[in-house]
């Protein structure tokens, strides 16, 4: 491993673990949980690989001890307000930020548990709302788990609802290509947003899945990479209960 390798990686510790100590400070536990042992496990390849002056492997261990102590308190925490049915932690999307695509948001509530996910947003009915769920489903098809349904309770869309419908059933065909089976529902009097994952996480996003803002253009950045693409200012409630509802529970 090259020098610069090693450095390359020192400097994604350095930001993962920034990140950690700003979602841990936020009470963002779950998601802070999740950047400690990325940066943990980035600061362990580095000791292990290059780094030869002893004091500075003494620094990088105390760095590893300290940041493996607060990950087991916030696991420790985290496990008795999960018992408890108390856990909940809010995340802040200001307006203009950047670095929430769905990857990055939904990643610290998807384990090898979740093999059902319920989706419930009137909000799924325009070109960029179909695609936006299109981009949610992706992420759940790419992701570690092994969903194998995924729930979508809607309204219709009046003025056009032959894109709407097309678009979905094009879509439940594709999912179902890849083993997994999309369970369509419409009503005409759901207000709220909420997505629920019967790994026992449930996550209400003020705009639903629609908090990202149109791009300036097609070839600017953040057409693609949603990661690069501006948000409209937002709040993520989190919340974990050992029995999750689904559509149409009261």
């Amino acid at each position: 491993m090259t020098q610069n390798h090693v450095s390359g990686i020192e400097t994604s510790a350095i930001s993962v673990l920034k990140r950690a100590v700003e979602m841990d400070q936020s009470g963002c536990f779950e998601s802070s949980l999740v950047y400690y042992q990325e940066g943990i496990q980035l600061l362990l390849d580095v000791l292990k690989a290059a780094v030869k002056d002893e004091s500075k492997r003494g620094h990088y261990r105390d760095k590893i001890k300290s940041y493996m102590e607060r990950a087991e308190q916030i696991k420790a925490h985290v496990k008795q307000m999960k018992e408890e049915g108390k856990y909940h932690e809010q995340i802040r999307i200001a307006e203009d930020a950047t670095g929430y695509s769905y990857e990055v948001l939904f990643k610290p509530y998807i384990s090898n548990l979740l093999t059902e996910v319920w989706v419930e947003d009137p909000y799924i009915r325009h070109i960029h709302q179909l695609y936006n769920f299109l981009r949610f489903c992706e992420m759940l098809v790419k992701a570690s788990c092994k969903v194998k349904t995924i729930h979508l309770l809607t309204t219709r869309e009046e003025t056009d609802s032959g894109q709407q419908s097309s678009a979905l059933s094009e879509l439940k065909e594709s999912l179902s290509v890849q083993g997994l089976t999309l369970d369509l529902q419409y009503s005409s009097t759901i207000h709220d947003r909420e997505i629920r994952f019967n790994n026992g996480w449930i996550i209400k996003i003020g705009r639903g899945l629609d908090y990202f803002k149109k791009p300036t253009g097609r070839f600017s950045i953040g057409y693609c990479d949603y990661d690069l693409r501006q948000c409209h200012e937002t709040t993520v409630d989190i919340f974990h209960t050992k029995h999750t509802k689904t559509l149409g529970d009261s």
